[in-house]
């Protein structure tokens, strides 16, 4: 890892801008699991490292084109690019962040390349029917789930395929892990948004709500609810919740247990993914202490 945080140093340093290299020390350094997953699948490789640097600026990117569309001040705990520096300077930052890991890229095969170059666009996709789809209230399970894929899952399904191709495995196996590890994972920080405080999150409590965002347990909620308390829920989408009306929320999901079937889910495609790389020691335990994470 420290040579991946080298790598990621040198092609900061490489861009040749002050206010390239400020702004990007603000940036807390997160879980890295993407890099960690190159650096498990391609361990012996002398490019995995670079590899692992470059999807590392590409979710950075993504990260601060993403705060910027929300609106959000906060990211892991601290101020958001966007909330110190402005729009316009976190929506060309990302750019550069997208640009120079493109740049880096085409020294890469180019099965690889091409894999990630892709995910991304996926990935833009993704987020624009995330936008979209804040606009009313979602009760789409499969649509979901297809968003949840295409904005999260992707990136993180083609670290684990370009890394299989780097050293010369079936990338199938590994594009399936990574896909499953994605998408549990994400449905794991779904629930934690509803059920963490707003001191472990980094931000508010139930803000996926609040910002228009109808994840799986508020889509199983849904299901369930009489029609009189579906039109209550449906109201209460893309806005400021108060105490009563949070308690409400909470109360109903825990009734009708939709935090366990959401969390069923997410166990479900761990499962998948742990079968598919049994034998791998390392890629079980990420799956598994992800799937731990308190909630």
């Amino acid at each position: 890892m420290q040579r991946v945080e080298n790598e990621i140093a040198r092609l900061i340093k490489e861009i040749n801008y002050d206010e390239v290299t400020r702004l990007f020390e603000m940036l807390l350094g997160g879980k890295r699991l993407r890099a960690k997953l190159i650096l498990k699948i391609a361990a012996s490789h002398k490019k995995a490292p670079l590899l692992a640097a470059i999807v590392e600026l590409i979710h950075a990117a993504s990260l601060l084109h993403d705060d910027v569309i929300d609106e959000a001040t906060l990211r892991r705990g601290v101020a958001s690019v966007n909330a110190t520096d402005g729009s316009k300077t976190a929506v060309m930052f990302g750019d550069i962040l997208y640009s120079k890991a493109f740049t880096e890229l085409v020294s890469f095969d180019k099965e690889i390349a091409k894999i990630i170059s892709s995910s991304v666009t996926a990935l833009s996709k993704g987020e624009m029917m995330d936008v979209k789809m804040a606009d009313n209230f979602n009760s789409d399970e499969e649509k979901y789930l297809e968003m949840l894929y295409l904005k999260t899952a992707t990136l993180i399904e083609a670290a684990a395929q370009a890394a299989a191709i780097l050293t010369g495995k079936n990338p199938e196996p590994y594009a399936l892990y990574g896909r499953n590890l994605g998408l549990s994972f994400q449905i794991i920080d779904d629930i934690l948004d509803i059920t963490a405080d707003s001191a472990t999150l980094g931000k508010p409590s139930m803000n996926d709500f609040a910002e228009g965002k109808c994840t799986l347990p508020y889509i199983y909620l849904y299901k369930v609810l009489s029609d009189d308390e579906k039109e209550r829920l449906v109201s209460l989408h893309a806005k400021a919740l108060d105490e009563q009306e949070t308690l409400w929320i909470k109360q109903k999901m825990q009734e009708h247990k939709t935090i366990e079937k959401s969390f069923e889910l997410a166990q479900k495609l761990s499962n998948e993914a742990m079968i598919t790389m049994k034998d791998d020691e390392q890629l079980v335990n990420i799956l598994q202490t992800m799937i731990k994470r308190s909630y």
